[in-house]
């Protein structure tokens, strides 16, 4: 994978990939910036949330499960100290549907933790990483009634 950077102006920078996107990158005002784009690590947390969230939602789809609406949240502490990384990332999947399994959801969440989503394998060693999942039912009064919720934990690491 390529990728370029080009600087702008201040501390605003156009990220372009392959794909050909253009990506807005800006720091706070604290920091030279403008206030007026994503800032770097922000586009990390996206990435991670992103990757697993394609990879859980195809899983659910090839095993036919009827979900109405899917969330993946990503919570990312920053250490206090340069180089300010992450200090851990908890990722919570939120899904509605009709009649979704919570055995479905586990696989889909262990698939892309363990064999699929290429930014979680590789932060993961650096990121200490909790897995929490939420599961509604769509009511026939268009409420959401949550059914199941919990933590995927890896086998390998009990």
């Amino acid at each position: 994978m390529k990728a370029t950077v080009s600087w702008q102006n201040n501390m605003v920078f156009i990220g372009r990939s392959a794909s050909g996107f253009p990506v807005q990158m800006d720091a706070d005002l604290s920091f030279g910036g403008m206030e007026s784009g994503v800032r770097p690590m922000e586009m990390i947390a996206l990435g991670l949330a992103g990757c697993t969230a394609m990879d859980v939602i195809s899983i659910l789809r090839k095993k036919r499960q009827d979900v109405t609406q899917f969330e993946v949240r990503i919570d990312a502490p920053r250490s206090v100290d340069h180089p300010k990384v992450f200090t851990r990332a908890v990722i919570t999947y939120i899904v509605a549907g009709r009649g979704v399994s919570e055995d479905a959801v586990l696989r889909s969440i262990e698939l892309a933790a363990t064999k699929y989503c290429p930014a979680q394998i590789m932060l993961e060693p650096a990121v200490p990483m909790d897995l929490h999942y939420e599961i509604y039912e769509d009511e026939e009064d268009g409420s959401k009634r949550l059914t199941y919720q919990g933590n995927w934990q890896d086998p390998l690491l009990e």
